[in-house]
């Protein structure tokens, strides 16, 4: 595998998400690396390429909109795309004007909102930086 090519990040509490998340990625072509939380996804050592982050909202100790903050405040720079199965406006909303991506509720209405969005999150990346 290619070091620079994307890879689509995901973090998931849900074990048969995180495994549907990634073989739908890698279905598609894209390089994917699953989480079961934040924590795991912080302590992992990131390679240096184009990326996005698929996160969950609801997850064990550190949320994904806990995590979403942490990371804008240490100045790290990703794309995220939140999924939740118990979403509303205001979350959604706050999500976005963090600056999320998108934000998609579960269960996906087909593939197209989910698959195409990694792909465009990793074109919106300032200059094509990682920021990690």
């Amino acid at each position: 595998m290619n070091p620079e090519e994307p890879i689509v990040f995901a973090i998931d509490d849900d074990a048969s998400m995180r495994e549907a998340l990634s073989r739908l990625f890698r279905s598609i072509g894209m390089r994917a690396h699953v989480f079961g939380s934040a924590q795991d996804f912080l302590t992992f050592k990131r390679p240096d390429a184009p990326a996005c982050l698929v996160l969950d909202v609801r997850l064990p100790g550190l949320s994904g909109l806990d995590l979403q903050r942490e990371l804008a405040a240490a100045g790290l720079t990703i794309p995220i795309i939140f999924i939740t199965g118990h979403g509303d406006i205001p979350m959604s909303v706050q999500a976005m004007k963090a600056g999320a991506v998108e934000f998609l509720t579960k269960p996906f209405r087909g593939q197209a909102g989910l698959v195409g969005s990694p792909g465009e999150a990793q074109r919106v990346e300032p200059g094509g930086e990682t920021g990690w």
